[in-house]
């Protein structure tokens, strides 16, 4: 399955569920292959994609797929999900869709950074470390990831934030 033609047929789907398409991975699976559709998109607490909004492209998508020959006719194995914590962040909107988030940073140059992401543009993102604000440039980065927080203590809000 050409990953060109998949991302043709499927990103204007995903754009209609109000979802952007992040990935399209072909593995091969004895006589099938599995076909993960990766997706992300801004939900209404700012999480990400509902379940439902998940379901609903899901149906989308594999209407499309199966009304497609050079797909429908081939055995396949679907599976649709959002991006998830363990997905690299590799576009400036993953950054902006993470803001509050511990990241850490691997650079080209091998030195690493952890520190929660406190602002992001199209060309890098602003983390706040333990000791300082550090900057650091898309282009300058080998891999970065989110790291998971079990127990995460939420920022109470000031005296002022309170009285307004």
């Amino acid at each position: 399955m050409d990953a060109t033609f998949l991302s043709q047929l499927l990103q204007p789907i995903c754009e209609q569920h109000s979802l952007d398409l992040d990935d399209i991975e072909t593995i091969p699976a004895g006589n099938r292959t599995v076909l993960r559709i990766i997706v992300d998109g801004d939900g209404p607490d700012g999480t990400g994609p509902l379940l439902d909004d998940i379901a609903q492209v899901t149906r989308a998508i594999s209407e499309a797929l199966e009304d497609e020959p050079a797909v429908g006719n081939r055995a396949y194995t679907l599976e649709v999900s959002s991006r998830g914590v363990s997905r690299p962040l590799t576009l400036p909107r993953h950054w902006l869709r993470n803001t509050g988030r511990l990241v850490k940073v691997r650079r080209t140059d091998g030195t690493e950074l952890t520190g929660r992401i406190v602002g992001s543009d199209d060309a890098g993102a602003t983390l706040d470390t333990d000791t300082d604000q550090a900057s650091v440039q898309f282009a300058d980065i080998a891999k970065a990831s989110v790291q998971v927080e079990m127990n995460r203590k939420q920022p109470q809000p000031s005296d002022d934030e309170q009285e307004n």
